[in-house]
C-alpha cells in the first residue's frame, strides 16, 4: 500500500510562515477572484464561505514544518486551489484536508449521497482505518458554491480498497455500471491503483460519482485508453491535449492521474478526465504555462487570464518556481474543458521526489 512518508522541513518556500491558515487560503481565493474579475461583493461573500467551511486548524499559525503532514501536496500543506476554464465564467476551486476534523456542510449542500456511503469508508464498514477525508468548494459566478468530498483510499491494502468502492457502488445503485468499467480498466495494460473515490454534494440528476486511479510508469496512450473506457471521450482529441502538455515525451510522466464519473441511470462510466503532472513534464512554472496556454488556445480559451493567474500566485519569477502543480483534460462535449491546480510550496520540500512505500 501508498503511506507518505514526508521529510525533514527545515525553511518555508512561499511567504506564509506565521499567517494563519485560514487568513492564507482566504487571501489566496481573493487573489484568485480578483484576476478572475469577479465583483468584489461575491468575492467577499465566497471567501466567508470558504472560511467558515475550513477545519479548525484554519486557526492554527503556519510553522516551518506540518504539525500533521496532509497527503494533498508534497511537503504536507493541506490544501491547493484549482480553476476550471471552460464556460464564460471560470470556476474556482479549493480543496482541503479535514485532517480528522468534521467539516460542517450547509443542508442545502445536498449531502444525502454522503450520508449513504460514508460508513463504508471507516471501520464500522469493515475497512482497517478511517479513509482520509478532503472536502472541496467549487465555485462559477455567480451561481452557488457546489461542494464535493473525497475519500482517501490510498493508507489502505488494494483489496479493501476495492471492496469499499464495489459497495459504496452498490448503495448508489451503480453497481453494474462500476463492474463494466472496472473490467474495462482492467484490460488496459500497465500498473494501476485506485487512490479516491468522490461524490459531488448535489441531489440534481447532472451530480458525479467519480473515481480516481494513480498510474505508475504509463505512456500518453496507455492513459488514453484508460479514459476511453468513459462512455464520452474523443481519443484523437484527448491525445493531442495530451502531448501538448508533454512536449517532446511520450510517457505521462509521474503519476498521472484518470478519473472516471458516474452518473445515475447510465450503465458505464460517463466521462474520463485524466491530470498530468507538470513539474515532471515541464523544466519549471514558465514553460508549463506556455504549454498550457498553448492547450486554452486550442480550445478556444483566451489563455490570458490564465498567465496572470499563475504569475499572482507564484512567489517568484516563474522561471524559478513550480506552484502550476496538475493539468487536467477531458472530453466531455464543451471546449475549454481543462483544469488547472495549483500548489503553494509553504514548506522546504526534498530535492528527490517524496518516497511513497
Amino acid at each position: 500500500m501508498r503511506v507518505p512518508k514526508f521529510p525533514e522541513y527545515t525553511r518555508e518556500n512561499y511567504p506564509a510562515h506565521g499567517r494563519l491558515f485560514g487568513d492564507f487560503l482566504c487571501g489566496l481565493w481573493a487573489t484568485a477572484s480578483e484576476v478572475l474579475e469577479v465583483p468584489v461583493e461575491q468575492s467577499v461573500r465566497t471567501a466567508q464561505l470558504l472560511r467558515a467551511l475550513l477545519p479548525p486548524w484554519a486557526h492554527e499559525p503556519i510553522g516551518t514544518a506540518p504539525a500533521e503532514p496532509s497527503y494533498v501536496a508534497d511537503d504536507g500543506f493541506p490544501a491547493e486551489m484549482s480553476v476550471n476554464w471552460s464556460g464564460r465564467h471560470p470556476e474556482l476551486r479549493v480543496l482541503f484536508d479535514s485532517l480528522g476534523h468534521d467539516v460542517h456542510l450547509p443542508a442545502e449542500s445536498g449531502s444525502r449521497r454522503l450520508d449513504r456511503v460514508h460508513e463504508t469508508f471507516t471501520p464500522r464498514g469493515g475497512r482497517p482505518s478511517p479513509a482520509p477525508l478532503w472536502h472541496s468548494i467549487a465555485w462559477r459566478p455567480p451561481s452557488r458554491i457546489v461542494h464535493k468530498t473525497y475519500f482517501g483510499l490510498y493508507p489502505w491494502p488494494h483489496a479493501q480498497r476495492e471492496a469499499a468502492v464495489a459497495e459504496a457502488m452498490a448503495r448508489l445503485g451503480m453497481a453494474a455500471a462500476w463492474d463494466d468499467t472496472r473490467r474495462r480498466v482492467e484490460s488496459v495494460d500497465g500498473d494501476r491503483e485506485i487512490e479516491f473515490f468522490a461524490v459531488d454534494l448535489a441531489d440534481e440528476a447532472q451530480a458525479r460519482v467519480k473515481i480516481y486511479y494513480r498510474n505508475h510508469g504509463a505512456d500518453l496512450d496507455q492513459v488514453n485508453r484508460v479514459a476511453a473506457v468513459a462512455l464520452r471521450h474523443d481519443a484523437e482529441d484527448a491525445r493531442a491535449a495530451y502531448a501538448i502538455l508533454a512536449g517532446d515525451r511520450e510517457d505521462a510522466g509521474e503519476a498521472a492521474l484518470s478519473c472516471l464519473a458516474f452518473r445515475s441511470g447510465l450503465d458505464r462510466a460517463a466521462e474520463s478526465t485524466t491530470y498530468l503532472r507538470l513539474p515532471d513534464l515541464a523544466a519549471n512554472d514558465e514553460q508549463a504555462v506556455e504549454r498550457t496556454a498553448a492547450l486554452l488556445h486550442r480550445e478556444g480559451v483566451d489563455p490570458g487570464r490564465f498567465r496572470l493567474l499563475t504569475a499572482a500566485l507564484a512567489p517568484r519569477p516563474l522561471a524559478e518556481t513550480r506552484v502550476l502543480e496538475l493539468v487536467s483534460y477531458r472530453t466531455a462535449g464543451r471546449r475549454g474543458d481543462v483544469t488547472t491546480y495549483f500548489r503553494f510550496p509553504v514548506y522546504d520540500r526534498p530535492l528527490a521526489p517524496v518516497d511513497l512505500a
